[in-house]
């Protein structure tokens, strides 16, 4: 798999850029737009830990383990969000697509489907992975849709996989897609934005 290197990726709706600080105050703008931060099985940051997180992503990318990118409309030039390249396995050609966030304004429109589209393109098609997985919480009904309706299929849960930063014990539900199935995937997603 060649190296995950810091890429734009632009779209109609949405580009994606390599997260850097200078993004801070917008993403501070865009996470406040709905409060996301408030959600209690999600890991979003609040205004005030934007710097920090911006920071844990980029220390991240520098040991190799993560590619995050920052979203920014192309309606507007806002930004609206934060996705990544996470837990990427060079030596088997997998990541995973998650850590991702989009203010309220930028859901349930074509952004989140554009920006897994090219995502994944260049996951499958540039850096040839065999596999892309996404993880979320089970009780995070609106993510695990979002999902399926991209395509994935369910893998299974990993129960008590992992501690949230209230102490509770998350169950995290795994999706994935396999090269075999980029090309049906592909053609979905590019239907479902040319509606």
């Amino acid at each position: 798999m060649p190296s995950l290197l810091p890429i734009t990726l632009t779209g109609e709706h949405a580009t994606l850029e390599p997260l850097d600080p200078i993004h801070h105050d917008g993403l501070q703008r865009a996470v406040a737009d709905g409060a996301l931060w408030r959600l209690w099985y999600t890991a979003i940051p609040a205004p005030d830990a934007m710097r920090s997180e911006i920071a844990r992503r980029l220390a991240l990318q520098e040991s190799g383990s993560m590619l995050p990118f920052a979203v920014r409309r192309a309606d507007n030039g806002a930004l609206c969000g934060m996705t990544t390249y996470m837990n990427i396995d060079a030596a088997n050609r997998r990541l995973e697509i998650g850590s991702t966030w989009y203010a309220a304004s930028a859901q349930r429109c074509a952004i989140n489907t554009e920006c897994k589209l090219m995502l994944l393109r260049h996951a499958f098609e540039t850096l040839g992975c065999i596999a892309v997985e996404f993880r979320t919480h089970w009780m995070n009904h609106a993510s695990r849709q979002a999902i399926a309706r991209l395509g994935a299929k369910q893998d299974g849960v990993l129960r008590n996989h992992m501690r949230m930063a209230d102490g509770s014990l998350r169950d995290t539900v795994v999706f994935s897609i396999i090269a075999s199935e980029w090309l049906t995937i592909k053609r979905h997603l590019l239907h479902k934005l040319g509606r």
